[in-house]
């Protein structure tokens, strides 16, 4: 039955103005009462925030790049040679403290993030709501992306460019690259990591949060308040 109101839905987001449609909502049915509109982008809101809270910061801390498989930064294929030629002379465990310093750096960038996800949640409309709630499994990561993406490349960039040199980064890279381009019979490299780890670190930021968003529109025991499980039963 549920499907059925959904699928109905649907059909009214192309033929229904928006006030029709919001009383379309207003009027289905749930078992703790009827839903309106407001609930339904109050509970969108409520989603967003927790995988903001509880996927995020994650990443902030210690290792949520490095250990997390999902997002761990790896080389970029033209410092893959680099990696691997240093390898070579022995001078591995100089390689592997490269790979982690970038990862350091974009832990500490991604503390920045959660007010610029704030803003964009807050400024959700019933219309943003009503397409996350009958979109695609990642509706509400999207929804962020377009809304976010671009005041966070903006944020993060200075930030992962500090962070170089807060977590020694900038030291390890300059090393490991003059070590790179000093070994005979190999072409310069100089590549331009500040640009590489932020846009890596946008993307596991927003892997986290589809992770999230995942668990709430597929698991019934991931929606843990009265109004998640209310809202998300209609796209069940």
């Amino acid at each position: 039955m549920k499907r059925l109101l959904a699928a109905f839905l649907c059909f009214t987001l192309f033929f229904n103005s928006c006030d029709e449609l919001q009383e379309v909502v207003n009027q289905i049915p749930q078992s703790g009462g009827v839903l309106s509109s407001t609930d339904i982008a109050s509970g969108l809101k409520e989603a967003l925030d927790l995988g903001i809270d509880k996927q995020v910061t994650k990443l902030t801390q210690e290792d949520g790049f490095f250990k997390n498989e999902l997002v761990k930064i790896v080389l970029p294929d033209d410092l893959q040679k680099v990696d691997s030629a240093l390898r070579k002379i022995g001078l591995s465990s100089l390689a592997d403290e490269g790979l982690k310093v970038l990862n350091r750096a974009a832990e500490d960038a991604v503390k920045e993030a959660t007010p610029i996800f704030v803003t964009a949640v807050s400024e959700m409309t019933f219309d943003d709501a009503k397409n996350i709630l009958l979109g695609e499994d990642n509706a509400a990561t999207s929804y962020l992306t377009t809304k976010t993406e671009t005041a966070l490349y903006d944020k993060f960039k200075p930030v992962i460019e500090n962070s170089f040199s807060k977590v020694g980064a900038d030291q390890i890279w300059t090393n490991l690259i003059t070590k790179y381009n000093n070994i005979p019979l190999t072409n310069n490299v100089n590549p331009d990591l500040t640009d590489y780890v932020t846009n890596e670190a946008l993307k596991g930021v927003y892997t986290m949060i589809a992770v999230e968003e995942k668990e709430i529109r597929t698991k019934a025991s991931s929606r843990t308040t009265d109004l998640l499980q209310k809202v998300f039963a209609l796209q069940d």
